[in-house]
């Protein structure tokens, strides 16, 4: 959500940010609906006033009086009621209209219209090459016996799948190197629900807009997550924290769902767009400073390429376009890994900052040092590790010649072997 007086003093800013975004905002329409409530809660506090200031005068007036005031009263009363509706139709209008605006991306992110115009910063590691036919994931898996997409299917519909024996036991070892390497640069691990009420979606930008992506409980108002961000993110939540306590930094592991509308047909093959798969998120929440945001995001992006290097595969990272950026983003980094059954590199980790946009749907502040009136904090996240799209790129990167997958050196000692081969 944008600072509503901003948006007044900048509208042609924000027009502009939607149609680099690609967002359907109604700008103008926000902005008549505001006008509008503005005008009509001035009459309603303006009538409550007025009602306020005629009850102390009715003890002072004779009774003849005070009848013909009370029946005034009454009239006002119901007027003002009347008022009341209309003015929380137009505040429900003001609101639904504004949490569709979009944040307006920074200066140095490039336009463009989707993925395809995402702007390369750097190249880590070289694409392997191989002296035989190389194969897919799905088929290295299920010839070692690790992966089985047919039973997946079987239990649960489309795009899901089942890990078994070391494959499984790559995943966690990978999970759980994650948490340690975050661990160590000073985050916080937490476990965090991974079914949320309405509010924490809203609050984080999911809804409105996100829906359809979401796996919805109705009958109790839920949904789960697809990332760990969003109860992270919310936390505190309608709190004031103090300035002394930021930056938080805190991680989760888990289960996160989505349901891939608008994915029929692509990506159908293997492990790279499911329904269920596991994350580790990172998420940070600190002062509005854009200095600081701007030095975070590097740092939370560093984070990340650390961890790839730690697992020695070749990656790139991209300056996300315009319009490849969800609505509350300021910019957005993108850690794309190289992918042989691919051709190319494939997504894998999201960074993101978003100034004040999470954290005004939030209502989190902070009390500046020095008892400054309340600020909105800044809210960051990014991807420390994701499955299984990463095992994708440990399969198809350090597959051998035999058949055997190759472990670098931090999961083969975590896992107390070289390398997955065939089940004997």
């Amino acid at each position: 959500m944008l600072d509503p007086k901003w948006v007044r003093d900048h509208p042609d800013e924000v027009r502009r940010a939607a149609l680099r975004k690609r967002v359907d905002a109604d700008v103008d329409g926000w902005l008549e609906a505001d006008r509008e409530h503005r005008e009509l809660l001035a009459s309603v506090e303006a009538g409550r006033a007025e009602l306020k200031a005629s009850s102390k005068t009715l003890g002072k007036l004779a009774p003849a009086e005070r009848e013909a005031a009370l029946a005034g009263q009454k009239a006002a009363k119901a007027e003002l009621k009347d008022l009341e509706s209309r003015e929380q139709v137009l505040r429900d209008r003001v609101r639904d209209l504004g949490l569709r605006l979009p944040m307006p991306p920074a200066a140095e992110v490039p336009d463009g219209r989707d993925d395809g115009d995402n702007l390369e910063i750097r190249r880590v590691g070289s694409p392997p090459q191989f002296g035989f036919e190389a194969a897919s994931h799905d088929e290295l898996g299920e010839r070692l016996g690790i992966v089985d997409i047919p039973r997946g299917v079987r239990l649960a519909g489309s795009r899901n799948y089942l890990l078994l024996g070391d494959g499984a036991r790559l995943e966690q070892a990978v999970l759980q190197l994650a948490l340690e390497h975050m661990h160590a640069r000073g985050f916080t691990l937490c476990s965090v629900p991974t079914l949320v009420n309405r509010e924490c979606m809203v609050g984080t930008g999911y809804f409105p807009g996100g829906e359809e992506q979401a796996y919805l409980v109705e009958r109790d108002e839920m949904a789960l997550v697809g990332t760990a961000e969003v109860a992270l993110t919310a936390i505190h939540a309608g709190e004031t924290l103090e300035a002394a306590g930021l930056p938080i930094r805190r991680i989760a592991v888990s289960p996160c769902y989505r349901r891939e509308a608008g994915t029929y047909g692509k990506d159908t093959k293997g492990l790279y767009r499911v329904h269920q798969f596991w994350k580790v998120e990172q998420v940070v929440v600190g002062p509005a400073d854009e200095a600081w945001s701007r030095e975070e995001h590097e740092r939370m992006l560093g984070h990340a390429t650390d961890f790839m290097d730690l697992l020695e595969l070749p990656y790139r990272v991209v300056n996300v376009c315009t319009g490849d950026l969800g609505q509350g983003q300021v910019q957005k980094f993108d850690v794309e890994t190289w992918m042989p059954s691919r051709n190319g590199y494939g997504e894998t980790h999201s960074a993101s900052r978003f100034h004040d946009f999470q954290s005004r749907r939030l209502d989190l502040r902070y009390r500046p040092v020095g008892g400054a009136k309340p600020q909105f904090c800044h809210t960051l996240n990014n991807t420390v590790i994701a499955s299984p799209r990463v095992l994708i790129a440990l399969l198809e990167n350090f597959q051998q010649a035999d058949g055997s997958i190759r472990l670098p050196r931090v999961l083969a000692e975590r896992m107390g072997q070289e390398r997955i081969g065939p089940p004997a």
